[in-house]
């Protein structure tokens, strides 16, 4: 299980402020955005074997699944492998026991045709582990690419050490995998530098951060939802009485929330002349600020920065609200209390008049790319790839998430594969592993709790109506990738350091300064020049 701050680090999701296309290019200069614009993406072409109890859409909305289909069908024709094959990835969970003493892993080499020897990483030191590998004479097959681990110079990277693939995925090539062809452009996009694929996205929940409430402690002033920004804050105040608080401390979490409220854009705004204003920028960040501090100082947040994870006190009622990532993160509460399905926070107007907006998210953990080889290699590795991309449903899907039944999993009563004692010694961190270095596109199901399936997607319905995506997203900026981290962390600091009191707000004037001068506005060129025409315009 990924923990819930890693995983808004590693998806990046919709956090404010952040630079969403950290897998730059080699510059915009260098006519590599460009480049990656113009290329055709592979072509979409859904996986037609099943059908989802509830439809998903094209805006985002993801299938659902009231409970797992009951003929799993074949979505591959034969083991995709006849030789080994190395692979680097990460795990946020506790590490699997090791190939040779696995009979889960073992399992699934048999249905591959040969081994996957996995090299796992762990959070945190995986740049690190991907640093020293890159560095070594004798690299991996595979080597996962997270999206905004701080991983440098991508695009000079990619061209030294890794394989091209266009010309396998690009247009109706792609075809030859269908379970690859399954992925949505959205997803491929984020696999792009220089005008070229480099191999194959990790799709997430398109949906970014959510504000989740516990409906027993929010019932005491009238439920979650709001009009207002002072009903909210009015509600906040009632429930915080120095042992229990209303809010989680991750104030930049919960500032993305204000922001959305006050109608601040998701990262970039594209102005009618078609240039770009940076969230930063914006008076309506500045007011969500405003807004935030004056929270603090109403003592609502949880005081303790450093806490590591939310859920258990909101489960228990000591903090009535955090932010997670999408609708789906109902079932981590559920995974503590399965009497509790938390509720979701629509966006609303601060005002009661004001449009708000819901800022999607990334939709992908990155990609996975291949070093150096020859064509032959090349379509085997695409052959694994594409095994292991199979879609929710399937029986590839089973043996990679679930293993073998009777071993790592039964069905239960309602036929849903349910891991066994054994499965879960097995399964979780090689599924984490797996999971991380290739994925098909995400569904909602929840089989111990069918009708939490139903509710999450009627909000996501809700969502969506408001949704606003970084419209930069799928783009590179040579320097969001080697600065953008680092001048967003700076940014980010002086906000909190104004939210708790410690600087005045004129101190964000001089930290906006700092920004853009430390590469702010190079990143504002950089996307501007490359920024595709159909991209609607967001701002005045």
């Amino acid at each position: 299980m990924i923990s819930r701050r890693r995983f808004l680090q590693v998806t990046g999701a919709a956090v404010a402020g952040s630079t969403l296309a950290a897998c730059g290019d080699g510059g915009a200069s260098s006519g590599g955005a460009k480049a990656s614009s113009d290329l055709k993406l592979p072509t979409y072409k859904p996986f037609e074997g099943l059908r989802p109890d509830l439809p998903g859409a094209e805006s985002g909305l993801e299938p659902g699944f009231l409970k797992f289909p009951a003929d799993a069908v074949a979505s591959v024709k034969a083991p995709p492998l006849k030789n080994a094959v190395t692979a680097l990835t990460e795990t946020f969970a506790t590490p699997p026991p090791p190939m040779g003493s696995n009979p889960m892993w073992q399992a699934l080499n048999q249905a591959l045709g040969a081994e996957l020897r996995l090299t796992i990483g762990t959070d945190p030191g995986y740049p690190e582990k991907f640093a020293t590998l890159l560095a070594s004479d004798s690299l991996p097959d595979l080597m996962w690419l997270p999206p905004n681990q701080g991983i440098p110079n991508i695009g000079p990277m990619l061209e030294a050490k890794f394989q091209d693939l266009t010309k396998y995925l690009s247009g109706d090539a792609v075809l030859e995998y269908p379970n690859l062809a399954a992925l949505k452009p959205a997803s491929w996009r984020t696999a792009v530098v220089n005008g070229k694929i480099w191999g194959a996205p990790i799709p997430s929940t398109p949906f970014g951060q959510v504000m989740m409430g516990n409906p027993k402690t929010w019932a005491k002033v009238g439920g979650l939802q709001c009009k207002t920004a002072d009903e909210f804050f009015a509600k906040c105040k009632e429930l915080s009485n120095g042992t229990n608080y209303a809010l989680e401390p991750a104030i930049v979490n919960m500032l993305h929330m204000f922001g959305e409220w006050f109608g601040a854009p998701n990262t970039w705004r594209v102005n009618q002349d078609r240039s770009l204003t940076h969230l930063y920028e914006t008076d309506n960040y500045r007011a969500a600020v405003e807004y935030a501090a004056k929270l603090w100082a109403a003592k609502v947040f949880y005081p303790d920065l450093n806490l590591a994870d939310a859920t258990p006190k909101t489960v228990n009622g000591q903090i009535a609200a955090q932010v997670v990532v999408g609708p789906r993160a109902t079932a981590d509460f559920r995974n503590l209390d399965p009497t509790l399905f938390v509720d979701t926070m629509i966006p609303f107007g601060h005002d009661g008049k004001a449009k708000p907006v819901y800022d999607m998210g990334y939709g992908t953990v990155g990609f996975t790319p291949f070093k150096k080889t020859d064509e032959g290699r090349i379509r085997e590795l695409l052959a694994l790839m594409d095994y292991l991309s199979a879609p929710f449903g399937t029986k590839e899907y089973l043996v990679k998430n679930f293993g073998v039944q009777g071993q790592q999993y039964q069905l239960d009563a309602n036929k849903n594969p349910v891991l066994t004692k054994a499965g879960t010694q097995q399964a979780p961190g090689l599924v984490s592993a797996l999971q991380i270095m290739n994925a098909p596109e995400s569904v909602i199901f929840n089989p111990a709790f069918p009708d939490d399936t139903k509710k999450i997607y009627a909000t996501e319905q809700e969502l969506l109506k408001y949704a606003m995506r970084n419209p930069t997203a799928g783009t590179y900026s040579d320097t969001s990738s080697k600065l953008g981290p680092k001048i967003t962390s700076a940014f980010r600091d002086t906000i909190i350091d104004i939210v708790t009191g410690r600087q005045k707000m004129d101190a964000y004037d001089a930290a906006l300064k700092r920004w853009k001068s430390g590469g702010g506005d190079k990143m504002r060129d950089e996307f501007a020049a490359v920024l595709p025409s159909s991209v609607p315009v967001t701002g005045s």
